[in-house]
């Protein structure tokens, strides 16, 4: 799991090449170590000829809905998994309220939550 800190009036779409950059290596039991993720599911925010290109050049899929032609119904059936794994990491009443004046204080604490959020998920 990837998890970023960005300014309130950051847009979204800036964020995206950093957060796919800093997936880590999956190690696997046959070949070499996967660092990159086969599709990437984004809202019509994220369809822009730029993000499309620079997807296709790490050879990962895009699936966005495109602007005027689809309906976000499609993206919809995937878009749970996202709101619930951001419900699990809001669990923690520390990230619910920003305490913290620093951004890496709260990135820490964003960053333990998202490990004990999987190791539970894991552990069950």
């Amino acid at each position: 799991m990837v998890v970023g800190l960005s300014a309130a009036n950051v847009n979204d779409v800036q964020t995206l090449h950093p957060l796919l950059l800093g997936i880590p290596a999956v190690r696997s039991r046959r070949g070499p170590s996967r660092r990159r993720p086969n599709k990437v599911r984004a809202d019509k925010a994220y369809h822009s000829a730029g993000n499309l290109a620079w997807l296709r050049e790490r050879h990962i899929t895009p699936r966005t809905a495109r602007p005027g032609v689809e309906s976000p119904e499609r993206l919809g059936r995937h878009r749970w998994n996202v709101q619930r794994a951001i419900s699990w990491l809001f669990e923690y009443r520390r990230l619910t309220i920003r305490y913290e004046r620093k951004g890496k204080r709260f990135l820490a604490f964003l960053g333990l939550a998202a490990v004990m959020t999987c190791y539970k998920k894991i552990a069950t």
